[in-house]
Formats: C-alpha cells, structure tokens, sequence
C-alpha cells in the first residue's frame, strides 16, 4: 500500500450561514493524481483554498507527512511544499513576469538588504525556457500577456518550489491544447518524483485520463472516491448531482431557418496583431459561434464588436444605422458583453451580488433621478432567482460564490438589462455539467424571444452543439463558415482551424 502524505481530518468551513465544507475527512497516498469533482459550489475549491492558505479552516486540520499543518497564507504553504494554481488570475498586475514568479520569495535575491534584480531576471529567464516558454519575456510587465500567457507564468511560479502537493484547480480550461500538453508533462514529472497532484477540472473525461483516483464532492461533503480505471463518465455525473442526468446538454433542433433580419453588421474590422480585416452579419434570433484554436483572434474579435478594443479600424453598425466605438454606447444600444476573464473585466468581485446585477441597470431603475434601495433589491433578486444563483441572499459578495455562480451573475445582469444582442466569450469555462445545462436552456430561451447571440468558444461541441452558424478563425482572418447540421464534426472545424 502506498504511503499517506496529506491527511484531512474532519475539514469544515461556512461563509455566513452557507456551509460549504462539511467535515470532510479524506486520505492522499504519495505519488497520486487525486481528481476533485463536484458541481460549482460543492466546496472541492474551498477544500483545497484551507489547505493553501487562502482560506482559514473552521474547524479540523491537514496533517503533512504525520505533522500538523499550520498555514496562514500561500507563502507560507509553498514554504511547506504545497503549490496551487487558481482558476482564475493568479498573477497581480503591475508587476513585470519576474516578480510575479518569485513574489513573496523575493529574499533569495536580497544580499545585504539590497534585492539583485539581475538574478531575479535570470533565474526567471532560466525557468521559462526549462519549461519551454521562451516567448515570455521576464522584464516585461505581466500586463501585457493573454490570459493564457499568465496561466504558464503561474505555472512555473507553482512548480519552481518543487512542491510535494500541486494543487490544479480548474486550471486547464484556459489554456489552449499546447499549453494544456504542457501542463500533463509537468504533471507526470510531478508524480514520477513521488510527489501527489489534487487535480480538480469540471472536464470529467480528462480527470479520469490523468487521474489514478476521484474523489466526488456534493453540497459540501465527500460523496465518495472511486478508482479512475474503468469508472464511466455517467456514473461520475451521477455521484455529482446525485441523479442520472437524461437529458442532453445541446439543441437537438436542425433545418429551422433563420430570419434574414440583420441587426449587426461588422465591417472590416482589424486590431494590429490580433485580426484583420474581418466581416459578418449577425441576424435576428441567431446563435453565432465563433472558434479558432488559442491566439487566432476570437476572443479579441468580442472585444471589438462590442467597442472594448483599443486601436479597432473598420465599423460595428447596428440596424438602425448606429455605429459601436464604445462600450457604454453598445451598453445603450442593447448589446451586452460578458468577458473570457470574468473576474477582472466582467465582475466586482469584492462587491455584492445585488450591485453586480443591477450596475447596467441604474438609469432604467431611476425614478426622478432617484433610485431605491427596495428597486435594487427586487431587480437583483428576482433576476438572480430566475437564473436560480446558488447564493446565500443578494449582498453576498461575489467574491465567495463558485466560478459557475459568478458566472450566473454576469448572465443575471444582462438578462435584467434585456439586452437584444449578447455576445458571450467562453461562458461555460470553469462551469460544472448541471450549470452546463441551465446556461444552454437560457440561451436556447434567449434564442425562442429572437435575441441575437454570439458565443465565442474554443470547445467546438458547445459550438456544434448550439449554433447556427459557425465562423472559425486562423490567424486573426476568417478561414470557414458552417451552418447547423447533424452532420456536422469535430473534424470539420479543426481542419479550418489548422
């Protein structure tokens, strides 16, 4: 039997009255891959944020190697050998690549109190091309890097400390395929040295692919934990919601038309190094997707669309003749943008749920030149019930909801707005299987009320699965155009995105 380096005994943790860990005991051996699953807000992320030091445990305690566990913050456990990468940003701006990496283990360069920055640089510089990201410049500000870019810098910051714990949590939808074959070699280094990885992904067939155990989490509780070899995906979903999930994920209507009502037109549309010279139409009542494989453009093509693109040539038009150079003229105009990073450009995360919802909203809540506290209220609770938030009431701060929740959020406040066009970039990463679901029926919704929908997605069966049509990009251009059809394939889109 393999021997046990991390020990849970009893692990309990509540935010107000939800609970959202309830006295979970639990083993990990050495050299394990250990997938955490469960639906958002099942508290596998809470679970692993005690055991990194983010949050303070309540009640119970980690026990490393047979020693009791006492961290305080996230220095403090990778001083301990335990390393975690977030689900979202981990990186703090304003900082170049090297600080980011060595923040908090800045003394290692310090010598007489004066910091070598020099051989901070290096050794940042040495690290980055070990993992063979040469592209990542240490001295630049991490600022000027995709999401994705700063999810490898994460990366090596997690690993440089050689951690007997490495903690994943949602971490691989957002990088694309290379990057995610980046982080499974690491992973099988990680292991082949003896050390343990907690590898938490909603993706349920990759964690029983590189998981060796799964462990299932339910409202707070260990469920069970199952052998990955030879366990189905179904019976996962099952231990997750506690009932076998029938119905499919996606439409399952083909052949209807689309009105040839043209509510958006773009023109031309480039952003230097991004995309070039890009045109379509959006019709009424349509669900456009729009994929390409990591870095071909999408997702900077969102921005465009709505005016979030800074040095944007060519037109975004409306019907009504209305052109779209800003955000808060698209906002007016009845188009809603929900981001790829939610945390930073779609939310306040450290404010409530009820100013999140209704921040769109205030001049339509205003009654003359007043708005009150009873309007906010029931705008933000009756538009959070609709999209049933898992919250325990709308001041609660955004911050302690799950990735799915906050992403309810961000749709709570657009479907209050009743915004015509929506333009969603990857608005199921991060998302559990049942959240999955309730996202699709309410664009499906969406879509029976003739609003216009843009989904930008690198997981092709979301776009196979619910558009209309579908545009791939490859290198900033357009490069195909699909229109819904059973028969349409993985294959079909991948051979225009390559």
């Amino acid at each position: 039997m393999s021997e046990v380096i991390l020990r849970a005994d009893s692990i309990s943790k509540s935010f107000g009255i939800t609970k959202a860990v309830k006295n979970v005991s639990m083993s990990f051996q050495k050299g394990e891959v250990r997938g955490l699953i469960g639906e958002n807000g099942s508290g596998k992320s809470t679970f692993v944020s005690m055991l990194c030091g983010i949050y303070t445990i309540d009640r119970g305690q980690f026990y490393l190697n047979g020693e009791e566990l006492k961290i305080r913050n996230q220095v403090e456990a990778n001083n301990k050998g335990i390393s975690i990468i977030v689900q979202e940003m981990g990186t703090l701006s304003g900082l170049t690549v090297a600080e980011n990496i060595f923040l908090g283990h800045e003394d290692r360069f310090v010598k007489y109190g004066i910091k070598n920055t020099s051989s901070m640089i290096k050794e940042a510089e040495r690290l980055l091309k070990q993992f063979g990201f040469d592209k990542i410049n240490p001295t630049a500000m991490i600022d000027y890097y995709s999401f994705e870019e700063r999810k490898l810098v994460e990366i090596v910051k997690a690993t440089y400390f050689s951690p007997q714990i490495f903690v994943i949590d949602e971490t691989t939808t957002a990088l694309s395929k290379q990057g995610r074959e980046e982080l499974y070699k690491i992973l099988n280094q990680i292991k082949s040295e003896g050390n343990t990885i907690i590898f938490i992904s909603h993706d349920l067939l990759e964690v029983i692919k590189y998981a060796d155990n799964i462990s299932v989490f339910r409202d707070g509780e260990l469920i069970d934990t199952v052998p990955s070899q030879n366990v189905e995906e179904d019976e996962l979903k099952k231990l997750m919601v506690g009932r076998k999930l029938t119905s499919s994920y996606y439409r399952r209507d083909y052949g209807k038309p689309v009105s040839d009502e043209v509510v958006l037109s773009v023109r031309d549309v480039s952003v230097p190094g991004q995309i070039e010279d890009i045109s379509f139409d959006l019709y009424k009542g349509e669900i456009l997707g729009i994929g390409g494989i990591s870095g071909a453009g999408m997702h900077e093509l969102g921005k465009a669309i709505c005016g979030a693109s800074f040095y944007r040539k060519g037109k975004v038009i409306l019907y009504n003749g209305t052109e779209i150079n800003s955000i808060s003229t698209a906002i007016k105009n009845g188009i809603a943008y929900a981001s790829r990073d939610r945390d930073v450009e779609s939310l306040v995360i450290n404010d409530s749920i009820r100013n999140n919802i209704c921040l769109p909203s205030l001049s339509d809540l205003m009654v003359r030149n007043i708005i009150s506290d009873r309007a906010l209220n029931k705008f933000a609770k009756d538009n959070a019930d609709l999209i049933n938030i898992k919250m325990e009431g709308i001041n609660q701060f955004v911050s302690n909801l799950s990735g799915g929740n906050r992403q309810k959020v961000v749709l709570a406040r657009w479907l209050g707005k009743n915004s015509d066009i929506i333009i969603l970039d990857s608005p199921t990463r991060g998302i559990d299987v049942k959240v999955k679901a309730d996202i699709y029926s309410i664009l499906s919704d969406l879509k029976r009320k003739n609003k216009s929908i843009v989904i930008i997605s690198e997981e092709m069966l979301e776009l196979i699965g619910m558009s209309d049509r579908i545009l791939i990009l490859k290198k900033g251009r357009i490069s195909g155009e699909f229109f819904r059809d059973k028969d349409l394939s993985e294959e079909d889109l991948i051979a225009k995105m390559v």
